[in-house]
């Protein structure tokens, strides 16, 4: 009785906690009132700070010899929105961040930046990134969603920013990247072995059988056996790229359903899986405070 009246407290709690948050979907309107610029902003629970397309990016009396030399000086960018509207904005360099990725690291300038979403202003830190090839010009990361929003890419449960993902064909459970600026999930998955295989054309493996290694975060490894369904065209910041992809079953445990997952080589990353929204939508609402 007594640990049943902790449940229903906690949950009650927890309950109370998620009515306090405002909902956004995978993008919103947000306006940067020192620009008097409006943007389209990518909603992303996998990045943990905002970014913004900046371009001819200049250190107000020079740069230094390394970037980090550049901590407490302003910094003179353009930025620009998807109708094509330019700004040139001002800010102080407070931090020179490094950010991991699927291509290797870089080392990027970071602002605090005012963003108004509604009646919420805020002064966001955000780092600054030549994103003219991507859709979405302004990224907002867990650092603006924290305490505030919860991510709803369909309205069903609710899940973190990272969770224990059961893969029912492998018989493995992964420390998971909830990732709401992901299209798609993507596995880890090395030694990709190919019946038949056209090592010259990637579409014409679709349909043949395929197995590849992949392994947690605890180095448990197995072997998977499934079939190509198709091929995905994967673009980040660093270009663009073509993976294999294959139908698996993954959830929470005991929650699992089949999803197209793509196949990529994730060994020098965190997160050996990654979870997008084509296993979100229509299953769960993301809150990155979880």
């Amino acid at each position: 009785m007594f640990r049943s009246g902790i449940a229903l407290i906690l949950l009650s709690l927890s309950a109370s906690a998620l009515a306090d948050k405002a909902v956004v979907g995978q993008t919103t309107e947000i306006n940067l009132p020192a620009a008097g610029l409006a943007m389209t902003a990518r909603v992303d629970t996998g990045a943990s700070v905002s970014s913004i397309h900046a371009f001819d990016i200049e250190v107000v009396g020079g740069a230094g010899k390394k970037m980090k030399d550049d901590i407490g000086k302003l910094v003179r960018f353009s930025t620009e929105n998807a109708k094509g509207e330019t700004q040139r904005l001002e800010a102080r360099i407070v931090k020179v961040s490094t950010v991991s990725n699927s291509q290797g690291t870089e080392s990027r300038y970071a602002v605090d930046l005012e963003l108004a979403h509604d009646k919420d202003v805020r002064s966001i830190r955000v780092n600054l990134r030549d994103r003219g090839h991507m859709d979405y010009k302004l990224l907002l990361g867990r650092n603006w969603l924290e305490d505030t929003y919860v991510v709803d890419v369909a309205e069903k449960n609710v899940i973190g920013p990272r969770a224990p993902i059961h893969i029912v064909e492998a018989d493995l459970t992964i420390d998971t990247r909830i990732d709401t600026g992901a299209v798609e999930n993507s596995l880890h998955a090395v030694d990709l072995k190919i019946e038949n295989e056209n090592k010259t054309d990637m579409e014409a493996n679709v349909g043949k059988k395929i197995s590849f290694t992949t392994a947690n975060e605890k180095g448990e490894s197995r072997r998977v056996h499934s079939r190509i369904v198709e091929t995905s065209l994967i673009r980040n910041a660093q270009g663009s790229e073509i993976r294999y992809m294959v139908e698996l079953t993954l959830g929470e445990p005991g929650k699992e359903f089949k999803v197209k997952v793509n196949l990529k080589d994730r060994t020098d990353m965190t997160h050996k899986l990654l979870i997008g929204r084509n296993w979100l939508q229509g299953h769960y609402l993301v809150d990155v405070s979880l």
